[in-house]
């Protein structure tokens, strides 16, 4: 057994079909008061109905959440709170709506409540993410890291099956990361192969059938449990790459990851052979040595069900891919394999063409 560190994060966890109801007493839980309610705008009806629930609780709605949390609006965000006189912050939607909730968390210290309506996981770290002069900087701290989590599977029923997709694939990136994370332990392999296979089952029934509370409860179960592994351990080389794709080009935030993990998986095969077996058999392929089985089943799992596998198919241009490899070798991290510019830069030529890993 190699030697290990493992920090459990504080966080408490309501989860199954018809949570939202529990939400006052959640709000009570915390000792808060006034609650400032965050979404998107799409999601304006979501916060009218979390803010019904609160009743003299809520102090407002803040509606104007967006992708990638600009600087801009996080400091109009905290002034709202400021104004209203909140003392905590809702958040429901996801990870943009719980990246705003952070970034407010960050500088005022109000603690949060996320209510996940996608499968983001960001809901379970305290990692926090602000992008400004289009560039986007992460970080690590405890404040941010929501004190309550309602997991509602009700509520993912009407995220569209295109967007169930990506944003499964992008919470089957954080435990394929964890897996061969420095930072790893046998408590994290554990829930991040358990967070990956759920996903996988979960995502071609939700396909066939979007309003499978079941699916989607197993979807919602995996993604938690990737969202731990998330908070728990460092990321790698995909992370990296995403963050610098989204943040300095602007593209969605689920369907990169999408693009991108089975060819950062495919980078670092060869260095983290054992993480790449328990990805592959979580994704029901056969527990083999070839260490290429992990990348091959996460492409054929987004292909095989409508998302996006090219970067050009989400807004990235060829002329930009040169910049993006500059930007992702800035600034070292730790990582299974080296990074070597010229393969990243391969790398990035194979997901903006969308080719299967060999």
């Amino acid at each position: 057994m190699r030697p290990f560190v493992y920090q459990g994060l504080p966080s408490r966890v309501v989860f199954g079909a018809g949570a939202l109801a529990q939400l006052p007493q959640a709000i009570q839980a915390m000792g808060a008061q006034r609650a400032l309610v965050l979404c998107t705008p799409e999601q304006r009806a979501s916060a009218e109905r979390v803010a019904q629930l609160l009743g003299d609780r809520a102090a407002g709605i803040f509606d104007r959440a967006v992708m990638h949390v600009p600087i801009e609006t996080a400091r109009e965000a905290r002034e709202v709170a400021r104004q209203l006189g909140a003392d905590c912050a809702v958040a429901i939607g996801g990870g943009s709506t719980t990246g705003l909730g952070k970034a407010i968390a960050l500088d005022s210290g109000l603690p949060i409540l996320a209510i996940p309506t996608t499968y983001a996981g960001s809901e379970m770290t305290p990692i926090y993410g602000i992008t400004e002069a289009g560039l986007k900087k992460t970080g690590k701290d405890l404040k941010v890291l929501p004190q309550s989590v309602i997991y509602d599977p009700e509520l993912t029923l009407t995220l569209p099956v295109g967007l169930s997709v990506t944003s499964g694939i992008n919470a089957i990136a954080h435990a394929a990361e964890g897996l061969y994370s420095v930072e790893g332990n046998p408590v994290i392999d554990l829930m991040a192969e358990e967070g990956i296979a759920a996903i996988g089952r979960a995502l071609p029934r939700i396909v066939a059938n979007a309003q499978d509370v079941d699916a989607r409860g197993d979807a919602l179960y995996g993604a938690w449990l990737c969202g731990i592994v998330l908070g728990s351990v460092g990321m790698a080389l995909h992370h990296k790459l995403c963050h610098t794709l989204g943040g300095s080009f602007n593209l969605p935030h689920a369907e990169t990851h999408t693009v991108v993990l089975p060819h950062a998986l495919a980078y670092n095969a060869a260095a983290a052979p054992q993480a790449m077996r328990r990805i592959a058999r979580a994704l029901g392929r056969s527990d083999s040595p070839d260490s290429g089985q992990a990348a091959q089943a996460v492409f054929d799992l987004a292909k095989a069900n409508g998302a996006p596998v090219a970067l050009r198919d989400i807004g990235m241009k060829a002329e930009d891919l040169d910049k993006a490899c500059e930007i992702a070798l800035q600034n070292q991290y730790p990582n299974p394999r080296p990074l070597e510019a010229r393969a990243i830069r391969a790398l990035l030529q194979a997901a903006w063409e969308g080719a299967r890993p060999a």
